[in-house]
């Protein structure tokens, strides 16, 4: 009976192996949320173990799906951090080409040393390479290598099948290995947290500016709204009123049982109540000039909305802000419109008078529906907010992507290619840039963002765990650990290196920023994962990104450097 029932289950698992892979990820985020002490595995490291300990069924997922999920992950990520990574392009990108350098040279030491020191072949290095340092295509360089050697073909057939061994045996810890290094060993050596320092340098690229989240508000509202009774005989219209205290607008008038039009010539009379709206600052000033202050009446409640609006009026095209404002068009139309935030590339601008409005600009305006939509129409193109996703755009980003990574440039005939993962970010980075400057095309959700990467890493890391682990625990049974402890310090001794470089040679502060460039340069795509989760928004991924791209080049090379020194 036992027995049938585990061919039951087995043959179950069979034909629908994506059990296994919901299951991996549903146990291995219950595991990486455990905490001891200080140090936490994380989802996607947890989601790692668990692949490999349930790729003892035998069962796995279909190397498709995990292109696909890897594909979405690094799309996304690259979509989200698009502008500032335009932004960041300079001389100042020079420490990550330097740390990405320093870790493919670092690595290249440590294998060939390494396998003098155990006697490994050609091929057992090469795989230690690949798998140690998580990039796998230098199997495919390896090989290549050493097929130029002209060895016999039952000798090149045992090379070559070593350095599959290798990477079997070598991958998993390459990949848990660089979460640990960056997200415990890296905070300690730097004295840092990353958290701490991934808000404070968003803090730094907002100008002081609040990042509100889905459900927050500021305590301090900036605008807000009030009801008075007017005890004071002002004797004034509405266009007068508005004239002397600055920052404020009315917007419903009531007198006695009716509602009248608050039109600028509408004359305000003792005991009307009145609907005013501005600036916190100015309100204090209404409060004294009104009279007393009313908790409510009926009628006067107004429906306000918050709307961005894309620039797209050539007419005041480098004007300044105070030139805009004081124009009479502008004077004529802004009557219970407030400006709110202009953000250019994706970052909030100081709102002041110097500021010169440029094409695409997104600029945020407060106020009624019916001001609204006098104004927007004079500005550009209304920015709607919507819970689709764009499908038309990110569908053809994620084309152009998986395009680019299917190209091959050959030097000295060695193979060089961004693969599907560098092509695809390369295409998030364009995409989410392009977006930045065109926002009425490309939505998506924060949250459908959100799924996209969680779901693509996390999936990608236990397909990886199902395909690789059973191979590679059986190969630890053959061979003996001394393989599996030789890739440990493959994986952990370049980068611990590379932290000290970092941090006394090239001078990195942050350790957020930090974090991101040493999973790039070390192509730890799981690591960035986890860093980005304890990060908690975008920060270490501009720095990721650059020596991401690099070390699909760099370490792509390794594969005939390692086959030429061993």
């Amino acid at each position: 009976m036992l027995q049938w029932l585990l061919n039951w289950i087995l043959d179950g698992l069979k034909h629908s192996p994506e059990i296994l892979l919901f299951l991996s990820l549903s146990l291995g985020y219950l595991i990486g949320g455990i905490r001891i002490g200080k140090f936490q595995l994380g989802g996607v490291a947890g989601s790692l173990l668990v692949a490999v300990a349930l790729s003892v069924f035998g069962v796995t997922v279909d190397a498709g799906v995990k292109a696909v999920l890897f594909a979405l992950f690094i799309y996304a990520v690259g979509f989200e951090s698009g502008p500032q990574f335009f932004r960041s392009l300079g001389v100042k990108t020079l420490r990550e080409i330097f740390l990405a350098l320093f870790i493919a040279v670092a690595g290249l030491v440590t294998v060939v040393v390494l396998a003098k020191i155990f006697h490994l072949d050609k091929g057992l290095a090469a795989g230690l390479a690949a798998g140690g340092l998580t990039q796998s295509a230098i199997m495919g360089t390896a090989s290549d290598a050493l097929s130029q050697l002209g060895l016999s073909a039952e000798e090149l057939s045992k090379l070559q099948s070593n350095v599959t061994i290798g990477y079997a045996v070598t991958y998993i810890f390459g990949s848990l290995g660089a979460i640990i290094v960056c997200v415990n060993i890296l905070p300690k050596i730097m004295g840092r947290d990353i958290r701490d320092d991934a808000m404070k340098a968003q803090a730094e690229q907002l100008n002081g500016s609040l990042l509100l989240g889905n459900n927050q508000n500021l305590a301090l509202s900036d605008i807000s709204g009030r009801l008075y009774r007017i005890t004071n005989n002002i004797a004034q219209t509405v266009a007068q009123v508005e004239q002397k205290l600055k920052g404020i607008s009315v917007e419903r008038i009531k007198r006695g049982n009716k509602i009248i039009e608050a039109a600028p010539d509408t004359a305000l009379k003792a005991k009307d109540i009145i609907l005013v709206v501005g600036h916190r600052n100015a309100m204090i000033k209404a409060h004294e000039f009104f009279g007393s202050e009313v908790n409510s009446a009926s009628g006067m409640d107004i429906i306000m909305n918050t709307q961005d609006v894309e620039m797209r009026n050539t007419r005041y095209v480098g004007e300044s802000l105070k030139q805009v404002l004081a124009s009479d068009e502008v004077m004529k139309l802004k009557h219970g419109i407030y400006l709110i935030a202009i953000h250019r590339d994706g970052q909030p601008l100081n709102l002041n008078d110097d500021v010169h409005l440029q094409l695409g600009d997104i600029i945020t305006v407060y106020g009624a529906d019916s001001d609204l939509k006098r104004v927007i129409d004079r500005i550009g193109a209304p920015i709607t907010k919507s819970e689709k996703t764009d499908w038309i755009f990110h569908g053809l980003g994620l084309v152009v992507g998986l395009i680019i990574g299917l190209i091959v440039i050959r030097v000295s005939g060695i193979p060089i290619t961004l693969g599907a993962g560098g092509g695809a970010l390369l295409s998030g980075l364009i995409f989410g840039w392009y977006r930045s400057l065109h926002q009425t095309v490309g939505n998506i959700p924060t949250g459908a963002l959100q799924l996209l990467k969680d779901f693509g890493l996390a999936g990608f890391v236990a397909v990886v765990g199902l395909s690789s682990g059973l191979q590679a625990i059986n190969t630890i049974r053959e061979q003996g650990l001394s393989l599996f402890l030789i890739g440990i310090v493959v994986t952990l001794l370049p980068m611990i290196l590379a932290i000290y470089f970092g941090k006394y040679v090239l001078g990195y502060k942050n350790a957020a920023v930090f974090a991101g460039a040493l999973s790039g340069a070390r192509s730890a795509n799981p690591a960035f994962g986890e860093v980005l989760n304890k990060a908690g928004n975008s920060t270490p991924t501009n720095s990721f990104a650059i020596t991401y791209a690099l070390a699909n080049v760099f370490l792509t090379l390794l594969g005939p450097l390692v086959v030429a020194f061993v």
